[in-house]
């Protein structure tokens, strides 16, 4: 089946002024649907890969040809990525975790701002383009803060992202220019807690 780019579940203009109204339509509308377009064509031929919805394919990255294992990784990643880094912000959004991700938050780190620093952290260090990500690891029965590099996907190593900060320069340059911290400030005002509780409820349950 074609992989297809989401529709946008605000519009642009709704998470100013933490993100301005061009970074997100060209985000959303050129980065991402150049990822979705590239998979497609690198699936091309492979009807067995292309029966796979994004989040199997993912996690069954080392069933992928070696021949286009890379093309798989970066558009698959960067679909999946963006897809799930539009859905966990909001306007109006922002403040403390609630519900069962702030207690399960509670078990790992003494208080929210603590929290917010190891993620941080991680998203300036991530040297180059990235993600900084909070995931659920089902082998662990445990959350764990984790950087990554280029597109790679939590998915392929077995772990299932429930929120990630997109480091890319495209993320943050019209507005913030080299500024990434200041980027990665704003961003908390965007986070939207119940669409990242709902993903900690599906990790937990398996889904």
């Amino acid at each position: 089946m074609a992989h297809t780019l989401p529709a946008l579940p605000y519009a642009f203009t709704a998470l100013e002024p933490h993100i301005d109204a061009s970074t997100m339509e060209i985000h959303s509308q050129r980065h991402h649907k150049a990822y979705v377009d590239n998979l497609n064509k690198a699936l091309t031929g492979h009807a067995d890969l292309e029966a796979h919805d994004i989040v199997s394919l993912l996690r069954n990255i080392k069933s992928v040809p070696e021949a286009i294992r890379p093309a798989v990784t970066n558009n698959g990643g960067g679909h999946h990525n963006h897809t799930l880094f539009f859905s966990i912000m909001a306007p109006n959004a922002g403040g403390d975790p609630t519900g069962a991700i702030g207690d399960e938050i509670k078990k790992h780190h003494p208080d929210f701002a603590h929290f917010r620093e190891t993620i941080k952290q991680n998203a300036l260090t991530q040297f180059g383009s990235g993600w900084s990500w909070l995931v659920w690891d089902p082998a662990a029965a445990s959350l764990k803060a984790v950087k990554k590099p280029n597109q790679d996907s939590p998915l392929m190593e077995g772990q299932v992202p429930l929120l990630g900060i997109d480091v890319w320069e495209h993320a943050y340059y019209l507005k913030y220019q080299n500024k990434r911290p200041d980027y990665v400030d704003a961003w908390w005002n965007t986070v939207c807690w119940t669409k990242v509780n709902e993903l900690f409820a599906a990790a937990k349950a398996g889904k």
